[in-house]
């Protein structure tokens, strides 16, 4: 049998929260990011940020949702127009991420920065956050039972753990064993070949359905 071919669409978000703070000539730049699954979670973020920091001279935002189509928002709040908002988004273009709303609260510090200032600054205190939080891809994931008898099921957990393989349940019957695995999508060929190689050809494999999961992002192009 050959497993089913699912088109899949890899996609790149931060495993946040994350509160990250920087300091640019006496200005306090704290850069607060969330994933988030639409927009009007992406406002409610925003709302509670400037709530928490009413007292803040500035309050910018940028956030990125979906894909295909991308919706995508960026706001100065009275800073210089292009110098909070659009740097801030450019940087979430620039690592592929989607799904991700990020407010840089700044704090005034007396000393003006000038536009090309604000600009790295704004920019930077986003970037500076995301160094520190782990960037998974939420791509689709094919699910499949894996059946066998009870003589091989403790080593075939053994090797799909020891593989890499996500086991997702494990559901014992008189007749035998049957584990229900998670594979991205794109690779459920070459887990069928693995699982033959693996078992000798006497396990079963059956597609059983596909979800929406986290695996760790490997830099590729997420748009690919």
């Amino acid at each position: 049998m050959t497993a089913q071919q699912i088109p899949y669409l890899a996609v790149s978000t931060p495993d946040g929260p994350v509160v990250h703070e920087t300091e640019v000539r006496k200005s306090r730049f704290l850069c607060s990011l969330l994933r988030v699954e639409d927009e009007a979670e992406a406002q409610a973020f925003i709302a509670s940020v400037r709530k928490e920091h009413w007292d803040a001279r500035h309050n910018c935002t940028a956030f990125v949702i979906g894909d295909r189509p991308r919706r995508e928002r960026s706001n100065d709040d009275a800073e210089p127009a292009g110098t909070a908002g659009a740097p801030m988004l450019e940087v979430l273009r620039r690592r592929g991420l989607t799904d991700t709303v990020a407010v840089v609260t700044r704090y005034f510090g007396g000393v003006l920065l000038g536009t090309g200032g604000l600009v790295r600054a704004y920019g930077g205190a986003v970037s500076a956050a995301l160094d520190q939080v782990e960037v998974v891809e939420r791509r689709l994931v094919a699910l499949l039972a894996v059946s066998t008898d009870h003589q091989r099921a403790g080593r075939l957990e053994n090797d799909l753990r020891a593989a890499g393989h996500l086991v997702r349940e494990a559901v014992y019957t008189a007749s035998g064993v049957r584990f229900e695995v998670g594979v991205p999508a794109d690779r459920t060929q070459a887990f069928e070949a693995w699982l033959a190689a693996a078992t000798a050809g006497a396990a079963q494999l059956e597609p059983i359905g596909t979800e929406r999961g986290d695996v760790p992002w490997n830099g590729a192009d997420p748009s690919r």
